[in-house]
């Protein structure tokens, strides 16, 4: 008798009705009849008693029950545990500068589910979002969306978070207290480099303001320091997650809020080719605990 089958049998020993049965296992009625005629040819012997007002399980049925209820319940404990053994391994995940601190329930909630496997977060730099993944020096990224490419699986959305624009101390803007992206056109904001792809640079600095103005680029920059570094020097504005003005103070920059920028939605990223039951076990922790909500814009 198959896994399948017995469940269907166990199932149905249960309910006593065809209907309910197929609903709860999300299968067709014909496939629950069909499975359990083929068990009684097989045993040559009745399982259940049917008729057209109730279906009462036989005495070899109720007994049927009994044996393989216990035996259904070790292979079910055994499929688990070896689940949770595949899940049990350290995953290196890239996340932007300090997003490992906001990302914290989600590393608790994938320890809780698989003892023994934990998350090892790791930098990601704005020029290269996508390298570490193809060369599987990482087994996920955390990055803002779109991204859309066709060696990359896209999972799902773990983070949400307003922006800021990043200004020297002594810029205007600091001075006024806020930013809009129409700013945006008086200033220069970083080149990031040819391996970071124009749309997915654009989802975070526009190319053009909303009123069609251009938004300079340039100079250029790979990683947030390095970003952080020539805003201080009032030689660049640059637009950030709001993760940034939370967990960094550094000399000679601040950040005022972008108020008309939309939110930044940050997902789970992984190379197609690397799929597997641990980064598989990661997303779906992420899918059920739902995106982190911070500092996201009213």
């Amino acid at each position: 008798m198959e896994l399948r089958d017995i469940e269907i049998f166990l199932t149905l020993a249960e309910e006593l009705h065809f209907g309910r049965t197929a609903e709860r296992l999300r299968v067709s009625q014909a496939r629950v009849s069909q499975a359990i005629s083929r068990q009684e040819r097989r045993l040559g012997v009745a399982l259940f008693d049917r008729t057209s007002r109730r279906v009462t399980l036989t005495p070899v049925g109720r007994r049927l029950r009994e044996d393989l209820a216990q035996a259904y319940e070790l292979i079910q404990e055994g499929l688990a545990r070896a689940r949770a053994a595949g899940a049990a391994r350290t995953l290196r995940v890239g996340v932007f500068g300090h997003a490992r601190y906001v990302l914290r329930p989600l590393v608790d909630a994938f320890r809780s589910r698989h003892p023994g496997g934990d998350v090892q977060f790791c930098e990601v730099t704005g020029g290269d979002p996508f390298g570490a993944l193809r060369a599987g020096e990482a087994d996920a990224h955390v990055l803002w969306l779109p991204v859309a490419e066709p060696d990359l699986t896209v999972g799902p959305t773990v983070l949400t978070s307003g922006r800021v624009l990043a200004v020297a101390a002594g810029h205007p803007l600091a001075e006024r207290g806020s930013a809009s992206l129409e700013d945006l056109a008086d200033e220069h904001v970083v080149d990031l480099g040819p391996s970071a792809p124009e749309y997915w640079v654009a989802s975070m600095v526009p190319v053009r303001t909303p009123s069609g103005r251009r938004v300079p680029r340039g100079p250029v920059a790979r990683t947030f320091h390095e970003i952080l570094t020539l805003v201080a020097a009032g030689r660049c504005v640059h637009p950030l997650g709001e993760i940034a003005a939370r967990y960094n103070s550094p000399p000679g920059v601040v950040f005022v809020p972008l108020r008309d920028a939309p939110a930044l939605h940050f997902a789970l990223v992984w190379a197609t080719a690397a799929d597997g039951p641990h980064v598989r076990a990661l997303a779906q922790t992420a899918a059920d605990l739902g995106p982190i909500a911070f500092g996201e814009p009213d």
